[in-house]
């Protein structure tokens, strides 16, 4: 596999610019990513994406980007889900069954409700935002 050089990070980054802000402008605004790296696979991640595709549909909803990524790092608490919705911090979930991401779309999505027993990070950033 090549190194990615600085020119190649440069133009990935504007690609996924472009991809986000026309997704912003489908009006996706909601966006959620599991975690699809070979640990989140082995725990789970495959049934979790199959049954946030499923309950989007089922519950009608069209503003949501669903996405595949990577590893997040936080391998013993797989499958992980980052879900990022406007007013509210990003989350990051961990443990997350075909169940748990049913009630991530009912509560967290659809009435801005964390789940708080599942909640593994809120990354920095966004609390220091909030000023906690």
């Amino acid at each position: 596999m090549a190194k990615l050089s600085r020119d190649g990070l440069k133009k990935l980054r504007e690609e996924l610019k472009k991809k986000e802000e026309k997704a912003k402008q489908d009006g996706k605004t909601i966006r959620i990513l599991v975690g699809m790296g070979t640990c989140g696979i082995a725990a789970g991640a495959e049934e979790a994406m199959k049954s946030f595709k499923e309950h989007i549909e089922k519950m009608g909803l069209e503003n949501i980007v669903l996405e595949s990524t990577g590893c997040m790092g936080a391998c013993s608490v797989e499958p992980t889900v980052e879900v990022q919705v406007p007013g509210m911090p990003a989350i990051l979930y961990s443990k997350v069954n075909p169940d748990t991401a049913r009630k991530i779309l009912e509560k967290h999505v659809a009435q801005k409700i964390l789940l708080n027993e599942t909640i593994q990070d809120k990354p920095a950033i966004d609390i220091i935002k909030e000023g906690v």
